[in-house]
């Protein structure tokens, strides 16, 4: 029986990437998405093509009853999770702390770190030897921007993922009495959309310049890190940060 894999935010980018690649080591998907629903089709289409069960469920992982939906959807259509990549994040606009607007504050922190709670007690409830369930594996995507600061671009965005630290260290040993092991990985600046989209097109030229091996990350780099956290080879790891930049 295949493992069932919940990949929040995975219509583009690394959770796209890392569905795919789950769908092809033997995961049934199940994806959660904001608004593109082309492009979550084209991905349920890619896992299946892996011969994998594919599911995508429409909804806004800061919405406690959107994930309360997509862990149902997934219950009822493929299965008991047995592992999440919590992927889901916004990074905003690019700017000094000074400027930064109270609402884009409160929709980074909503997204980047309610959301990822919200998942992280759903999946629990499943995955707990203490509740039935068999164990599982949590992945949590951090950002070289928590430990960076990130000043004058995303000080707001490198604060959500300091907290998604202290929540991977926390619920990890928190966790790992109930048969779940919690991790994050640390992903340096990678090509995505999500500088064009927060108005920083020329970042990741910028950073590839002074990354040591001379490029920033691909999606299918994050994926694999993700894939070795969620396997049996990491096992005995908990409640620990993997960082994926390229040595900067």
């Amino acid at each position: 029986m295949r493992p069932i894999c919940i990949i929040t935010g995975a219509s583009h980018g690394i959770g796209a990437a890392t569905a795919r690649l789950f769908a092809s080591e033997g995961y049934d998907i199940c994806i959660s998405y904001l608004s593109d629903d082309a492009a979550a089709a084209e991905v349920v289409e890619a896992c299946e093509g892996q011969g994998a069960r594919a599911i995508a469920v429409r909804g806004d992982v800061g919405n406690r009853y959107d994930v309360l939906e997509l862990f149902a959807q997934c219950d009822a259509r493929l299965g008991r999770v047995s592992c999440l990549i919590n992927n889901a994040g916004i990074i905003g606009k690019a700017g000094k702390l000074l400027d930064l607007e109270p609402e884009a504050l409160e929709r980074t922190f909503q997204i980047n770190v309610f959301g990822l709670v919200y998942c992280i007690q759903e999946a629990t409830k499943r995955m707990s030897t203490r509740q039935g369930g068999t164990g599982g594996a949590i992945v949590n995507m951090s950002s070289l921007a928590a430990y960076l600061g990130s000043p004058n671009e995303y000080i707001q965005y490198a604060a959500s993922k300091g907290a998604v630290e202290s929540i991977t260290y926390g619920s990890g040993k928190e966790l790992a009495p109930e048969g779940i092991r919690v991790n994050a990985i640390r992903v340096g600046t990678t090509n995505t959309r999500i500088h064009t989209e927060g108005g920083n097109p020329e970042r990741p030229a910028r950073i590839a310049a002074i990354t040591p091996m001379g490029r920033i990350a691909e999606p299918v780099d994050i994926a694999r890190a993700a894939l070795w956290l969620a396997s049996p080879g990491a096992g005995f790891v908990t409640a620990t940060i993997t960082t994926v930049s390229g040595g900067l």
